[in-house]
């Protein structure tokens, strides 16, 4: 199948599924709720199974049954079209708006007609570490990495951070640290590292890697050029 083609098969399935989706009715997701009364519980949805719902939990997806008495953490797919409807939920209910980024805090590589994507990393993050060498194979993407350090977790990356912020070269100082180990001297100039995490807290980015593309999906995995041409 050719790949405009494939695209928009992909489009008009999701649009159907979406249309299939309707808020549970009121008795339903009373039911569902009170029985679930220790979940912070954004939505309750239909879905294209019968009796069964989807429930939104901050930024996760459950499925229950019309009670609230049982309860699936797992991905839903669509076999027939080979579709992981889970994800692609997940990518548009986690929207952001691209406009409200402040790329001049960003680490900017690739070129600049190349596909767009914003990647909050940890340079201390084994998965980013992993992300940012695949990103090494990739060509015609425009990355905007804004560098999100995980004190609690890694309490040497803020300062790792602020250091390859202030190095002459930022891109190539963060690839040193992140695949080379290698280290760099004190920073003595003033970072975003801080807004950074700001920004990250108001746009509910709270792991590392998080990747948004440039319509605000959020990636939720497969391969990064197919899901990035899938906003364009």
């Amino acid at each position: 199948m050719k790949p405009l083609l494939l695209l928009c098969t992909l489009l008009l399935s999701l649009n159907s599924w979406a249309a299939e989706m309707q808020p549970a009715s009121s008795k339903t997701a009373a039911a569902i709720r009170a029985n679930l009364s220790d979940m912070p519980i954004k939505a309750v949805h239909t879905t294209a199974i019968p009796h069964v719902y989807e429930v939104q939990v901050g930024d996760t997806i459950y499925y229950t049954d019309e009670t609230g008495q049982y309860l699936i953490n797992g991905h839903m797919f669509d076999t027939s079209k080979k579709i992981d409807l889970t994800a692609q939920r997940l990518a548009n209910m986690n929207r952001i708006n691209w406009s409200v980024l402040p790329l001049e805090d960003a680490i900017v590589s690739g070129p600049e007609d190349g596909l767009k994507m914003a990647v909050f990393t940890d340079p201390d993050c084994p998965y980013c570490k992993r992300l940012e060498e695949n990103l090494q194979k990739e060509t015609g993407i425009r990355v905007y990495t804004f560098l999100f350090p995980l004190t609690q977790l890694h309490p040497d990356a803020y300062e790792k951070s602020k250091s390859i912020w202030c190095a002459k070269d930022r891109y190539q100082a963060m690839v040193d640290v992140m695949l080379n180990n290698k280290k760099l001297p004190k920073a003595t100039c003033k970072t975003p590292i801080d807004d950074n995490m700001k920004l990250a807290e108001k746009l509910n980015v709270r792991g590392t890697p998080t990747v948004f593309a440039e319509d605000g999906r959020k990636y939720t995995g497969g391969d990064m050029k197919t899901w990035l041409n899938q906003g364009k």
